[in-house]
């Protein structure tokens, strides 16, 4: 039986780091395993950590270590899903912090290069299928941001 998992290239060499970072702060995370580098592996230092078998809040993750021939970008991002005001702020100040890059409409990187998009769920609420005027006042008002802001949402949205 086939299966789907992410597979992300780190180009600093730090997939171990980003798996250890992951699992302790995001629930539904662990590091499964590491495999080492043989001789000769491109891009990597016989010896270390060449491909970490990672799952993050519930998804399975191959990093692999092999060079900085190519790097992470926003096409490809985590979308994760919380709920209010205090678990964006959480999660986007600890996604954020040493090195990490603030972006928009609930957008941002971590200090490893992988681009999350840290979204409550009141948003997908409020803003549902962008068809009535409050849900594109909703849109409208994200567009704004960078962390997103739920109060903000919602005024947006009934003031619609």
């Amino acid at each position: 039986m086939a299966t789907v998992r992410a597979h992300l290239w780190f180009a600093d060499n730090n997939a171990g780091e980003a798996a250890a970072f992951y699992a302790e702060h995001i629930p539904g995370s662990s590091v499964d395993s590491v495999v080492k580098a043989p001789e000769n592996a491109p891009g990597a230092e016989a010896g270390t950590d060449f491909v970490v078998q990672f799952t993050v809040a519930g998804v399975p993750v191959t990093g692999l270590n092999a060079g900085p021939h190519v790097r992470l970008n926003e096409a490809f991002s985590f979308y994760l899903s919380v709920q209010g005001q205090e678990e964006v702020d959480h999660y986007w100040d600890l996604l954020t912090a040493d090195g990490g890059e603030p972006g928009a409409c609930g957008w941002c990187k971590d200090r490893f290069g992988v681009s999350w998009q840290v979204i409550p769920q009141e948003l997908e609420r409020l803003s549902g299928t962008y068809s009535t005027p409050a849900e594109i006042a909703t849109m409208n008002a994200m567009l704004t941001m960078g962390k997103i802001d739920v109060a903000a949402l919602q005024a947006a949205h009934d003031g619609a």
